[in-house]
């Protein structure tokens, strides 16, 4: 765990937590001055972020109510544009616009990336700003995939304030259907083989009977 991810994560209230459950000295090397910052997105955690197809996001209403909704699209929507900047495009879905609204009034915004054929998963904190479609074309236009078709409205442009790998204990193994088509194209080259060596072998069978 990063220091930056450990500043914002162990308030008063979680460090005391933390003291009555007995972890807070484990803990407390992370927020030591000399531990990496963790604050920047390197070459692996852009490796990882571009291979998705999704991720959780969590932001906050003005009334202090959480919430969690998942944003999907191609693989590789969710864009690294800088060490320390992440975009993608805000796709129409149902026009509720609640995450839209909760940013409108508190830019802070959390989000988790899962991996879960390989069960690796990526935190990361942030302030996320909103630019209309209709006025920056020139922004929101480049992190659309023209091929998925989805109506963009606007872009969400996040400057990240922390990022984590989170442990792998508990993340189900799952695969996409199109992860899952290779898997399932090898049982069907295989059961093509033994269907062809089935009907050879019962050949040879009939006819050493007649």
């Amino acid at each position: 765990m990063a220091r930056a991810f450990a500043e914002i994560a162990f308030t008063h209230k979680v460090r005391a937590q933390q003291e009555r459950m007995g972890s807070a000295n484990g803990y407390a090397g992370f927020l030591a001055k000399d531990t990496p910052r963790g604050d920047t997105i390197g070459p692996d955690e852009a490796e990882f972020i571009a291979a998705r197809d999704g991720f959780f996001q969590a932001t906050v209403s003005e009334n202090g109510w959480p919430y969690v909704q998942f944003r999907g699209g191609p693989v590789g929507f969710l864009k690294v544009l800088s060490p320390t900047t992440v975009a993608y495009a805000d796709f129409r879905g149902n026009r509720q616009y609640i995450s839209a609204g909760n940013l409108l009034e508190n830019d802070r915004v959390s989000i988790i990336i899962v991996d879960y054929p390989n069960r690796r998963r990526l935190k990361l904190w942030g302030r996320a700003r909103l630019i209309e479609k209709a006025d920056e074309t020139d922004i929101t236009d480049p992190l659309h995939d023209k091929t998925y078709r989805a109506h963009p409205e606007r872009a969400v442009i996040i400057e990240v304030e922390a990022l984590d790998w989170n442990c792998p204990q508990h993340i189900p193994v799952r695969l996409t259907a199109e992860e899952l088509r290779p898997h399932i194209d090898e049982l069907h080259v295989e059961i093509q083989r033994l269907t062809a060596e089935n009907e050879r072998l019962k050949s040879t069978a009939s006819a050493r009977t007649i």
